[in-house]
């Protein structure tokens, strides 16, 4: 329970987190580290984690505990030939999941299957035939055209699978499959197919925090009933997919700039309200990054009806910005060690939530994280007890 003052408070949003109070020397230690070992500490973990150890002896069971049996399946991409519309990445991500689930068998039904990459890839790996639900009109129609051009098995419907009620396919599908389903829609997905006693479910998800709900709602009666369970609202469920492998050097620059810019607003913002709490502003449109942080501001003022004086001090309201975006980066490098751990307590939670509905499930990771790091795959198969009640 202590730990969580190292990942529930919010450091874009809070100017200092408590724990920097109770433990001086790691917020020395961390407000120290140049931008080049910051950097290196944030794509090497475990250096991290032992440094940490000092001061939380609770790490030395970090890897211990987020440890996963593999999934060593050899991967069964489309052939390069056979994956036009298909990017790289999402090739290979579908090739490594299917790769999981061989043998394919029977009717299979792909969840919020955008333009089917995945579907034809089942397909090709021995699925009977794959039926699509995909809720945008445009998806639909390049899927089912990909599909006829290289004469696949596969039909996508558009349909909005968050419709009540949900139109189920004829015949049933022997198999529900979800690649990155995202929030609600994957858990929809875990509601319906236990509802439809489907014989094998097979997930990986992504974006927890896409719910209706503003504090995390566990599946499983088993955490249900748990005293002390977590609450995470929806910002802290952003923790879990707060990691990108694949952005570039300017898109990571240009991610630096945003942050600078609204943190230095966010300054603004308090002096002039005499408000200290943080002040959510929309996404900006992207010219504004090419304009200056003048003009962020009054765009971000306008934005929420806040009146600027005259003659803002904006170079000294950007330079705090820097500063504090120099302190968040280092506070974010310890609350990002718990990405992992957050996200494995849902998705344990999905799993036990299926074992409960009377399924065998596994969890293991089916590809490296430098490929994706939403890698998480669960797997279930009905229990034959109950698939003949």
């Amino acid at each position: 329970m202590k730990l969580r003052e190292f990942w529930q408070p919010v450091p874009f949003v809070e100017t200092r987190p408590h724990w920097t109070i109770h433990q001086p020397s790691l917020y020395d230690w961390v407000l120290s580290l140049s931008e080049a070992h910051c950097e290196a500490l944030e794509n090497n973990p475990r250096e991290l984690v032992a440094h940490l150890r000092g001061w939380l002896p609770e790490f030395d069971q970090y890897w211990d505990l987020l440890a996963l049996t593999g999934m060593n399946a050899p991967a069964c991409p489309l052939p390069e030939v056979r994956a036009r519309d298909m990017p790289g990445r999402k090739r290979l991500q579908a090739g490594f999941f299917a790769g999981q689930l061989v043998p394919v068998e029977g009717q299979v039904l792909d969840w919020c299957c955008g333009k089917g990459h995945l579907a034809r890839t089942l397909a090709a790996a021995g699925a009977g035939s794959v039926a699509g639900y995909e809720w945008q009109a445009g998806l639909v129609q390049d899927g089912n055209r990909l599909a006829g051009h290289y004469g696949d098995p596969v039909r996508i419907a558009c349909q909005d699978v968050m419709a009540d009620p949900l139109p189920w396919p004829d015949p049933p599908p022997d198999q529900l499959v979800a690649l990155h389903a995202c929030g609600d829609l994957h858990r929809q997905f875990l509601h319906q197919g236990v509802h439809h006693g489907v014989s094998r479910i097979s997930l990986s998800p992504c974006c927890y925090h896409l719910t209706d709900d503003s504090l995390h709602q566990p599946l499983s009666v088993r955490v249900q009933q748990t005293s002390e369970r977590l609450q995470p609202n929806r910002e802290q469920m952003r923790l879990a997919v707060r990691e990108t492998v694949t952005a570039s050097r300017r898109e990571q620059g240009q991610t630096r700039l945003r942050s600078a810019w609204r943190l230095g607003f966010d300054g603004l913002q308090r002096d002039l309200r005499r408000v200290d709490e943080y002040l959510a502003v929309p996404s900006e449109p992207a010219y504004l990054l090419k304009q200056g942080f003048p003009e962020f501001c009054q765009w971000a003022a306008q934005s929420r009806g806040i009146e600027l004086p005259e003659e803002p001090d904006f170079g000294t309201w950007e330079a705090r910005g820097w500063v504090r975006h120099r302190e968040v980066r280092r506070f974010e490098l310890i609350r990002h060690l718990f990405r992992r751990p957050l996200e494995l307590w849902m998705v344990l939670d999905y799993g036990v939530f299926l074992e409960e509905s009377g399924y065998q499930v596994r969890l293991g990771e089916f590809c490296e994280r430098q490929l994706t790091p939403r890698n998480l795959l669960l797997d279930a198969v009905l229990n034959e007890k109950r698939r003949r009640a």
